[in-house]
């Protein structure tokens, strides 16, 4: 713990939650004031247009910034890459596989992972999104199902199979893969290959729940539906998965042959070791009080998708990207107050509303008991992601991308990237067979969910 009047302030994830803390205390004037920021990825990554990359609309670039680089201007901020292991609350020290580190305070916004409710088997068959290597895995299994089908166009089961994209979940995460994938594959590839038709694509959309977007008021939820149907995705509600595996999908008794399975069916929430007994909910996520700190440790705040905040309706936050920034922006400045000798206060949620789009000209709005859909409810949610977007050089290049997109419905980043990263000796050289990458490599399963991991 810091000595004197010297106050260190540890926040755990660089994600929204994470940032806006950082910001809001480096842009204090407050004397002996330190901050340092712990996350595993060197990068801040705006994780609402994580689906565009794994759709190829966008680049990994356009969509994520160093966080050394938007914390720089605050002389009294530093950053750490690393992987938070323990948290030893008696001591107010962090250990890590960077060594150890005491705090005053202690913020953790180290966000979630998708989650496969016991079913850990399923993901390298079924990959989620929340990373930017999970978004460019996707890229790569999509592009290269057409590819094989292209390439093996007698086998009429195999190319139905290489051209089946199952999306199990359906929230905006789903909705907004199915409807990008179902767009893709009838404007933008469908002039593309010469022996298959991608507009033969089939899309499912797969949600356990009675209909789509169960956050969304219902009319908007039932328009988004017609949408996806109108783009040829077939929605499949009250299905449950039963099992993944490399030739597809099982939902009950029914099999379904798919070469590409999506999950965007759920998340749980970063794990770590501690010394408090810290109670969770179903997701992981840590129950925190009125002021987001944990019971019986006001020095602990949790905030972003980490955290279980409850509402004046009793019910928790979801984990939205406005819910992350406003608490993390809330953290510090109850921490401001503190060290001023004020009261802290309680935070307060102001709902700003939900979107979420189904592909080209198509997206649906929900602020309060305004309620909207279509090209008007499109172009809302493309100008509140352009105004969100970190950086200037980010806002520009998206906006120029997804104006190219539209105007001439082509896809920009459409690159299949090996997962491979080895070398050959010789430039040219041809490797041996051995040493070939395979053209459907698996995604592994996480190996930790650790704080650090994804900031939210």
């Amino acid at each position: 713990m810091s000595q004197g009047k010297q106050k260190r302030v540890v926040i755990v994830g660089g994600g929204f939650a994470g940032l806006a803390a950082a910001k809001t205390l480096g842009g204090a004037r407050e004397p002996g004031l330190e901050v340092v920021v712990v996350d595993r990825r060197n990068h801040h990554l705006f994780q609402p247009l994580l689906y565009q990359v794994a759709m190829a609309g966008l680049s990994p670039a356009d969509i994520a910034a160093p966080i050394r680089g938007l914390l720089s201007e605050h002389r009294n901020t530093r950053v750490i890459q690393g992987e938070v292991q323990a948290v030893d609350a008696q001591a107010r020290r962090l250990r890590g596989d960077f060594g150890e580190l005491e705090y005053d305070y202690l913020v953790l916004a180290a966000g979630a992972m998708h989650a496969y409710f016991g079913n850990e088997a399923w993901e390298p068959y079924a990959p989620g999104l929340k990373t930017l290597e999970q978004a460019t895995e996707i890229r790569r299994r999509v592009l290269t199902a057409f590819e094989e089908a292209e390439a093996h166009p007698e086998d009429s089961r195999e190319r139905k199979r290489l051209l089946t994209f199952v999306i199990v979940g359906g929230g905006p995460t789903g909705v907004e893969l199915a409807g990008a994938i179902a767009e893709m594959s009838r404007t933008t590839l469908a002039r593309d290959f010469r022996n298959i038709d991608p507009k033969l694509t089939r899309v499912l959309l797969v949600e356990g729940g009675p209909r789509l977007l169960a956050g969304f008021a219902e009319p908007l939820a039932s328009r988004a539906t017609r949408d996806l149907e109108a783009l040829g995705v077939q929605v499949w509600t009250g299905s449950m998965v039963s099992g993944v595996d490399a030739r597809g999908v099982t939902l009950g008794a029914e099999k379904i042959e798919a070469a590409t399975v999506l999950w965007a069916a759920g998340v749980r929430a970063a794990e770590f070791e501690s010394d408090v007994a810290l109670e969770r909910d179903r997701q992981n996520r840590v129950h925190v009080g009125a002021d987001l700190s944990v019971p019986g440790h006001p020095e602990i705040f949790v905030a972003g998708d980490l955290a279980h905040a409850e509402g004046p309706d009793g019910k928790p936050y979801p984990g939205q990207a406005p819910v992350a920034m406003q608490q993390g922006r809330y953290v510090a400045r109850a921490i401001l107050r503190e060290l001023a000798g004020e009261d802290r206060g309680r935070f307060e949620f102001v709902d700003k509303g939900q979107m979420a789009t189904i592909g080209r000209s198509r997206a649906i709005v929900e602020v309060g008991k305004l309620r909207f859909g279509g090209i008007t409810a499109w172009w809302t949610w493309l100008l509140v992601h352009i105004y969100y977007l970190t950086g200037f050089r980010n806002r520009v290049l998206v906006l120029i991308q997804w104006a190219w997109s539209y105007l001439t419905f082509n896809r920009g980043a459409r690159l299949i990237v090996s997962k491979s990263w080895r070398s050959y000796p010789e430039a040219g050289a041809t490797p041996a067979p051995e040493e070939l990458p395979p053209v459907r490599e698996a995604a592994q399963p996480s190996k930790s969910t650790r704080a650090g991991c994804v900031g939210a």
